[in-house]
């Protein structure tokens, strides 16, 4: 059982793009993204995060290659990865080059900042020999300087210009394999700009509000900004980008898909703030059955209600539930069948003992 949506959200149908073996656009599923924040010349150490965040559910993960020896380290940490590696490339436009033969399977350039055509052609030129992927990645504090000229100030309408002029010399050479992103730290000029660019391109894009901050405002601004595309059918890969552990980020974006009901993995837990009526330590509860149900992938609902004011019609709605009673006597529903009480100290070990013989059958029928 699962809530049903009280909306589906239609998504625009946009290109199908290609990142190794992740298949972007069209009606494939959004893929949330994060990036490592190791010294990529440490390969050991870059392969060590990337396992750990693809763990979390990202299914795509950029490292910075800033320098040669980071290109030189892609050969081991694109032979040993879990997931397709997007490198990031700033102003050394050679880096792009060595990044696509030594294992990347995109580049993403932000073509304000890597010079002239011809150094953006010979980038082409190797993805295309190479089997890679390209991201243009316009940003709003690195424009062309003469569009930042000819707008006085970043705005939508500056974001999207740099993006068609770039989407243009690309397409001139014959590629197409490519997304789009047009991200700035302001939350109006982002959706601005994501809204004029979706109108007018067909390519997948790629969302984020850039240099959002730490856990809490980057969380929010993302799922504010990201959220309201996403409502509007807009966006076919996320990164919510924080000052942070990698793994939060990936945390986060899968939360804001799972919320719109854009992504089906995990346990989906739904639990109330706690109150005086509260029959167990809703929080406590909430916060250890997240660790211990962590490893769960089969998409479960499961609702945790300290009292019997909205208990029972949310233990309806979800494939278990608990609601909170008084003298340390509480109700556990299966299938939104109340089927049993439970004690205080009861109630982790049985939640997980039915959520896992849930995943089972799940998986077992499918």
């Amino acid at each position: 059982m699962s809530i049903r949506p009280f909306r589906d959200i239609k998504r625009k149908k946009t290109k199908e793009v290609r990142i190794g073996n992740v298949v972007l656009g069209n009606n494939n599923p959004i893929v949330v993204q994060s990036m490592t924040n190791t010294l990529t010349s440490n390969a050991s150490e870059t392969l060590k995060q990337i396992i750990n965040i693809s763990k979390e559910g990202a299914g795509l993960v950029r490292v910075s290659v800033p320098d040669i020896d980071s290109s030189k380290s892609l050969k081991e940490i694109t032979k040993h990865s879990p997931v397709p590696i997007i490198a990031d490339i700033h102003y050394h436009y050679k880096r792009a080059i060595e990044s696509a033969e030594n294992g990347a399977k995109c580049l993403r350039i932000n073509p304000g900042n890597i010079g002239d055509k011809k150094k953006i052609k010979e980038i082409i030129s190797a993805a295309k020999n190479n089997d890679c992927a390209i991201r243009i990645g316009v940003n709003a504090g690195s424009l062309e300087k003469d569009i930042l000229e000819k707008y006085k100030e970043p705005c939508p309408e500056a974001l999207v210009e740099s993006a068609l002029r770039n989407i243009k010399i690309i397409e001139e050479e014959d590629f197409f394999n490519f997304k789009v992103s047009v991200k700035s730290s302001d939350i109006f000029l982002s959706i601005g700009a994501y809204k004029q660019l979706s109108k007018i391109t067909d390519y997948p894009l790629h969302l984020g509000i850039t240099e959002s901050g730490s856990f809490v405002p980057g969380s929010v601004k993302s799922s504010i900004g990201m959220g309201l595309l996403l409502l509007e059918g807009i966006g076919d890969t996320i990164r919510v980008s924080l000052s942070d552990d990698p793994i939060k980020e990936v945390k986060i974006g899968n939360e804001i898909l799972k919320s719109l009901n854009l992504l089906n993995r995990g346990v989906k837990i739904i639990s109330c703030p706690s109150c005086a009526r509260q029959g167990f330590n809703v929080i406590d509860t909430v916060r250890i059955l997240e660790e211990k149900l962590a490893h769960i992938q089969t998409p479960i609902t499961l609702s945790i209600i300290g009292c019997v004011v909205n208990g029972p019609g949310e233990a309806a709605l979800t494939d278990i539930g608990i609601t909170g009673g008084g003298k340390d006597s509480n109700m556990l529903y299966l299938n939104g069948i109340q089927t049993s009480k439970l004690k205080n100290s009861e109630i982790l070990s049985k939640v997980v003992s039915h959520v896992e013989q849930k995943a089972a059958e799940i998986e077992k029928n499918k």
